[in-house]
């Protein structure tokens, strides 16, 4: 990987996931429950084997990690041994790829759940051959697991940063500009609207940075850098509520570790910072 390019959490690096893993591989499992993977006595959400009464008919591939198959299922109820966890908390408990596996069999689970019926004609769907995505067995409609482009900026004016608020954060929590990609849009179009819209601040120079999976339930997150092109800030009132600039000295509370937010600011400081 670009050295330049940030790490996110949340994305797979060792997962393949579309071969065939050899037929001796031992398998393995991700139990699912909404927004919790549930644990076993080592904190892993990746279990060596399906807990007993649970049926694997329903089971839908993640692909194969070092050549071993894993699995997602649903389980409403948790099996002895076991301990539900949230997502959001197996953040530096677990390492990056079981935290980016656990990420993709929550949001394969969520598909699963969200497309039961074909949405042209109401019949009962079912998975499609060889792809990840469900087909309806009378109309042959197919539809693919959705996956919501967002993008988040960013802007820099010298050494300061453009900080907002949202009504939606904690109290004194400040992040980046951030939105989703509307239909037609570029993602670099999409970026200029909503620093726009939300901010009444103009940019340009816009530079990529980065990607993150974001399974909450969805999205993806794409990271950009700016520089202040004009405009006074102005926030919109309804995405954010304030917004200022602040130097790398004097930071707001930041959001959390595991965002693109911290990483892009994080990236930031390093390149502010002379001694680097």
């Amino acid at each position: 990987m670009n050295e330049r390019m940030l790490v996110p959490h949340f994305a797979v690096e060792r997962l393949a996931f579309h071969s065939d893993p050899p037929a001796a591989a031992p398998s393995g499992w991700v139990l699912v429950r909404g927004g919790e993977v549930f644990c076993d006595g080592g904190g892993s959400p990746l279990l060596r084997s399906l807990p007993d009464g649970l049926d694997p008919s329903n089971a839908i591939p993640l692909g194969a990690l070092d050549g071993a198959p894993l699995y997602a299922l649903r389980a409403e109820v948790v099996p002895p041994g076991l301990t539900p966890q949230r997502l959001r908390d197996l953040f530096g408990r677990v390492d990056e790829e079981s935290l980016a596996v656990a990420g993709r069999a929550v949001q394969l689970v969520h598909f699963d759940g969200t497309t039961r019926f074909c949405g042209r004609c109401g019949e009962p769907a079912v998975w499609k051959e060889g792809e990840v995505a469900k087909v309806c067995p009378r109309c042959g409609g197919v539809v693919y697991p959705t996956l919501t482009p967002a993008v988040i900026v960013l802007v820099r004016r010298g050494r300061e940063v453009l900080f907002v608020r949202s009504p939606r954060f904690p109290p004194g929590r400040f992040s980046l500009i951030a939105g989703f990609v509307e239909p037609g849009e570029t993602l670099e179009h999409a970026a200029a609207r909503e620093v726009a819209e939300e901010t009444g601040v103009s940019i340009t120079h816009l530079r990529y940075a980065g990607s993150q999976p974001w399974p909450f339930p969805h999205s993806l997150m794409a990271g950009f850098f700016a520089e202040y092109a004009g405009g006074e800030v102005r926030p919109d009132g309804v995405e954010v509520e304030e917004a200022r600039w602040c130097s790398p000295d004097a930071l707001p509370d930041l959001p959390g570790r595991m965002s693109i937010a911290w990483a892009l600011i994080q990236r930031h400081l390093r390149e502010d910072d002379p001694s680097e």
